[in-house]
């Protein structure tokens, strides 16, 4: 083989090194990186966490049905969860039959200090857990979002990140349920079991608002 050939072989077999480190050296990066490094290291996350406006309302409920079986009275109702950005456009809706007619709606609250953003001022998100009746254990509840998927109300706030982090930052972020102070360190801490509960009627719009300090409660407005 002639010298310059066996030159451009050597060449092209070092590019294929440099690359192939490159991607298994990323990868390796990916896997091995924590949540913690994720939430302090990463500009894009704190843009997005930045990026996040106040919110006044964030979905309603109506009753489809009341009725009363076997002696008890049953109520069938519609959960609506809204968009941020368009109250009116729906992004999840799902119907559920409760014994009684006293309901909770249980909210999981995640507030992001100045840690978290760019301009020092605090951000929030709200995430909805679970439905149940007052004859009903909170933990036997039927759930609204799957506990550690990217909620229905966020998918476009983390859509520059890798697949692989977004799933490690919502699977924690669900897991304050559990451990409100589990991301303290981070900025981040959460306010669980912040049910709303409400005496259903039929004919009546039980509309989610969010206070000035954060609270979730329920604004009632007729059916029309």
């Amino acid at each position: 083989m002639k010298p310059a050939k066996i030159r451009i072989t050597v060449l092209l077999l070092l590019v294929v090194v440099l690359v192939a480190a490159g991607y298994f050296g990323q990868g390796y990066l990916l896997r091995e990186m924590t949540i913690h490094q994720l939430l302090n290291e990463n500009k894009q996350l704190k843009e997005a966490i930045t990026n996040l406006t106040t919110e006044e309302q964030i979905g309603y409920a109506k009753v489809i049905k009341q009725e009363t079986k076997d002696g008890k009275l049953v109520t069938t109702l519609r959960f609506v969860e809204t968009a941020r950005s368009d109250k009116l456009k729906k992004i999840l809706e799902k119907d559920y039959t409760i014994e009684g007619d006293i309901v909770h709606f249980d909210a999981l609250i995640v507030k992001f200090d100045n840690k978290m953003v760019m301009d020092g001022k605090e951000r929030a998100m709200y995430l909805w857990r679970r439905i149940y009746g007052e004859t009903m254990a909170p933990q036997n509840g039927f759930a609204i979002e799957s506990p550690g998927a990217e909620p229905a109300r966020y998918t476009d706030l983390l859509a520059r990140l890798p697949i692989k982090q977004r799933k490690m930052f919502w699977s924690n972020i669900w897991d304050l349920a559990n451990d409100v102070e589990k991301l303290k360190q981070d900025g981040i801490t959460a306010i669980y079991g912040n049910a709303v509960y409400s005496k259903l009627k039929e004919g009546l719009i039980y509309v989610f608002k969010i206070s000035p300090t954060g609270q979730l409660y329920p604004e009632v407005v007729p059916d029309m």
